[in-house]
């Protein structure tokens, strides 16, 4: 299959940067999403992949072939729009086999590669229908399909399940895992659904205004997020981040105080000030050093637990609780201050111990 490759990506619309800078390698067979609000640059880059968009400066690489000045059609990639872009005049197997056609596949290939993309994607029984009598999920599907025949080298998919429910959307997020392990492709899928980033993606990259702020395993940009960006933009509820000072090797939480731990002490001895992070499912801890008054502004039921939303140290954050749990205005939180990860309060970068 191929490699991907971005080299300083530059892009810029009049005098305003869209993409600022952007290096990224994608390994052959890779599944990398890109992920961030909207307006950030996530599809951008994938259109520039495509040859949809010209590049103000940089170097694209597949297979280590430099596609700047390639067309669309020659770069050996397929592309899953958000809105399907299906004919309705056609078949679900006419739709299937129209890149076939434009290349003058002969009818029996055609017939042969379409059969398979059905197959794998269940769509046998609707080849004879035509778009408006298929269901979301099943147009989505015809969409994949269409991409398959083609056997490239790159799937593209820009927020193929948008326009999905729910429950759909959960469907088709695990038949599209599956169809990457068994095609073996690179897939580059962009998205604003942090669910999906965290769900599909081998790595996800975070970016924010053009820029790449992360680009990890679902796993680190989770429990270890590089910045508060990161780390506000990925979980529901986000990461809670609390400024607190520190004096004496103590910092304290509204009328509590905490020792810092010897590693945390070593990490913090020069800092006044630091904004920690946590995340609404360490607020309460079974293994905790800390009780926190929390001052509840609602709280909301969401089966086996609740999510109150409260204010600490005069912050607003959030914590998952038991749905067992009883409290009226207040409710005591136990949080175990290992679990802190601290922030830089000026450049809201995460302070590690390689930064001591």
């Amino acid at each position: 299959m191929a490699e991907v490759k971005l080299k300083n990506i530059i892009k810029k619309y009049d005098e305003k940067t869209i993409i600022n800078d952007v290096s990224l390698d994608i390994k052959d067979k890779e599944f990398i999403v890109l992920v961030g609000s909207s307006g950030c640059g996530k599809s951008t880059i994938l259109r520039m992949i495509a040859g949809l968009e010209d590049i103000t400066s940089g170097e694209i690489y597949i297979d280590d072939k430099c596609v700047n000045n390639v067309h669309p059609k020659d770069r050996d990639i397929a592309f899953v729009f958000q809105s399907y872009a299906l004919y309705p005049h056609m078949t679900v197997y006419e739709n299937i086999a129209f890149p076939l056609k434009m290349r003058n596949f002969k009818k029996d290939e055609i017939y042969k590669k379409v059969k398979e993309a059905a197959e794998i994607l269940n769509l046998t029984e609707y080849l004879n229908r035509k778009p408006k009598q298929l269901s979301g999920g099943q147009r989505q599907r015809v969409a994949l399909g269409r991409a398959i025949v083609r056997n490239p080298k790159v799937f593209l998919m820009d927020e193929p399940l948008s326009n999905l429910d729910a429950k759909l959307r959960v469907q088709m997020r695990s038949e599209i895992k599956k169809l990457h392990e068994r095609l073996q492709t690179t897939f580059i899928y962009v998205t604003h659904d942090q669910t999906e980033a965290l769900t599909m993606g081998d790595r996800v990259v975070v970016l924010d205004r053009g820029i790449i702020q992360q680009a990890d395993t679902p796993e680190n940009i989770y429990y270890n997020p590089q910045n508060t960006f990161v780390g506000g933009f990925l979980g529901s509820p986000s990461m809670n981040f609390i400024p607190v000072s520190i004096a004496d090797r103590t910092i304290r939480l509204n009328d509590t105080t905490c020792v810092l731990s010897d590693a945390q002490y070593a990490l913090l001895k020069d800092k006044k000030e630091v904004i920690i992070g946590i995340r609404p499912e360490k607020m309460d801890c079974s293994a905790y050093n800390l009780e926190l008054a929390a001052n509840i502004d609602i709280s909301e039921m969401l089966g086996s637990e609740k999510i109150i939303y409260c204010t600490i140290n005069g912050v607003k954050c959030s914590a998952k609780l038991d749905a067992q749990k009883k409290f009226g205005k207040t409710a005591v939180l136990h949080i175990n201050s290992d679990e802190f990860l601290f922030f830089d309060k000026d450049t809201q970068k995460r302070l590690k111990e390689e930064q001591k």
